[in-house]
């Protein structure tokens, strides 16, 4: 209770007063969970993550009087994100190709090797399994905020997530992840 009760009286400063630094302390509290959300839409891609994720912001500012409080503020945010990434697919077709810097970037660092199979993995996926995913297991939405993020019945995000985890669990089994 305390976490959204602290995001309401946040929003509502932003609302009622334009304080910037209320907003300042949404987007430093939520930035990383947003970034994180698309970096495992891009494949990797930390540039685009960044963009996209300083334009949910810049979305979430803009709208936020628009905010109701009939969700949590971090639903109605990750609804945002995911309009955002719908409107990059479309204008990028980028979601079913691998980028050469994606690669680049997962290959990189101690575990780059994981990294760059889970983003493989990941390809593989639907675009629908691949939202539920990131936003259960990285992102830890419930299935009622994951079915209200993306428009999509309780019952097919059960679904996607069913058929998703079979196919990474099937995926890094065959690849010598236990």
């Amino acid at each position: 209770m305390g976490k959204s009760l602290n995001d309401i009286s946040l929003v509502a400063r932003v609302v009622a007063f334009g304080d910037k630094r209320a907003f300042d302390a949404l987007v430093k509290k939520y930035q990383s969970s947003v970034r994180s959300f698309f970096m495992g839409h891009t494949l990797g891609d930390a540039q685009l993550s960044d963009d996209l994720a300083q334009e949910t912001f810049i979305k979430a500012y803009v709208n936020i009087g628009r905010f109701r409080n009939l969700s949590g503020f971090s639903t109605w945010l990750f609804r945002i994100a995911y309009r955002v990434l719908l409107d990059d697919v479309r204008a990028r077709k980028r979601l079913d190709s691998v980028d050469a810097d994606a690669v680049k970037i997962a290959a990189g660092g101690a575990d780059g090797g994981m990294r760059m199979d889970i983003y493989r993995c990941m390809r593989m996926l639907r675009a629908e399994e691949r939202t539920c995913i990131t936003l259960q297991l990285v992102e830890g939405q419930s299935l009622e905020d994951i079915a209200e993020i993306t428009g999509i019945p309780v019952g097919t995000v059960k679904s996607h997530l069913s058929r998703g985890k079979a196919k990474l669990a099937l995926y890094l089994k065959e690849n010598g992840y236990g």
